[in-house]
């Protein structure tokens, strides 16, 4: 992958969600596993239990910590680029003239945390794109400058 890019990161709330996410599972998975294998007369099985879901949250964390990492968006003159993909790297070539419409979304959870997702929308339903974890104000700027650069380069077709 071109490394010679500006590349622009998620924000680095969007690891906190997810951690708190995978914290509001992974605790109370534990504590029920724990005390079940307790009141069932094997605390030692339960213990264990609980061990190895927190060894999977532990090894789910570092996933959570690479794919976020993994995403990144570069504007170009004539494109935008945007990678992602921990195992498979994957490179989307936008060009601006072929974008019909940019969307950005934020649900609840994100809405807490201030960040929004931006999603590039063009005829090939194949190449849509989307960029998790931007701060709302970024992702809003990155949308107007979408939509200009879009109304520009395909008014030159």
């Amino acid at each position: 992958m071109n490394d010679a890019q500006d590349w622009t990161a998620p924000s680095t709330r969007l690891l906190v969600m997810r951690r708190i996410q995978l914290a509001l599972i992974a605790a109370p998975t534990i504590t029920t596993v724990g005390l079940l294998g307790a009141f069932m007369g094997s605390a030692g099985l339960g213990g264990l239990l609980a061990l190895v879901i927190a060894a999977v949250a532990l090894a789910w964390e570092r996933l959570l910590h690479h794919r976020i990492r993994a995403w990144a968006y570069a504007e170009r003159e004539d494109d935008l680029l945007v990678r992602r993909g921990v195992m498979i790297r994957r490179l989307s070539v936008i060009p601006y003239g072929r974008m019909q419409f940019v969307d950005v979304t934020a649900g609840p959870v994100e809405r807490m945390f201030g960040l929004a997702t931006v999603r590039m929308h063009t005829a090939a339903a194949a190449s849509d794109a989307r960029i998790p974890g931007l701060l709302a104000a970024e992702a809003a700027r990155l949308r107007d400058a979408l939509a200009a650069l879009g109304e520009a380069k395909a008014a030159g077709l």
